[in-house]
């Protein structure tokens, strides 16, 4: 089975930053989904959060385990939430000019089932206590994917953060 990746849109932050990277009007004409993050934050955010549809209801669970510098991993068990967080973001105390990452990765996004997901996240503050999480999500809705918006927990994305969606065939 042949899987490939096609780019569907890239939003960069301009000057000033902003206060939400949005992708809407998604094509349903994909078998999956993938988003890639780089992302920076103008104050102390730390971490980015990701709405679906413009839903805000309590539809969001997530099971993450997560890890930092040399202090081992833990886990922690978030359901019925407004949104998924967890997008780890570097703030303006970090490292100057370093971005986090992550890549966020739906299946079966057009389904008329609930939409389960996974993401990773990792900061770069060029130390010792970087932090990475792993995190399984679920999103307990029925309708099809066509909008995904995130947000900073505090502050705007910093210029220069960037989201690339891309749509996967598996054909």
């Amino acid at each position: 089975m042949a899987v490939t990746f096609y780019k569907i849109a890239t939003v960069t932050v301009g000057s000033g930053g902003a206060s939400t990277i949005e992708f809407t009007s998604i094509p349903q004409t994909y078998t999956d989904l993938q988003i890639a993050l780089s992302a920076r934050g103008t104050s102390t955010a730390l971490y980015a959060r990701a709405e679906i549809n413009g839903n805000a209801g309590t539809n969001y669970s997530l099971k993450t385990i997560y890890g930092e510098g040399s202090g081992g991993t833990a886990s922690q068990n978030d359901a019925n939430t407004t949104y998924f967080d967890r997008f780890l973001m570097n703030s303006s105390a970090y490292t100057a000019n370093t971005f986090s990452n992550a890549i966020m990765y739906i299946p079966n996004y057009t389904s008329s089932n609930k939409k389960c997901l996974m993401f990773d996240s990792v900061d770069e503050t060029n130390a010792t206590a970087a932090p990475m999480y792993m995190v399984a999500g679920v999103w307990n809705q029925t309708s099809a994917i066509t909008s995904i918006k995130f947000t900073p927990n505090t502050g705007n994305f910093a210029q220069y953060s960037s989201a690339t969606l891309y749509g996967i065939s598996n054909s």
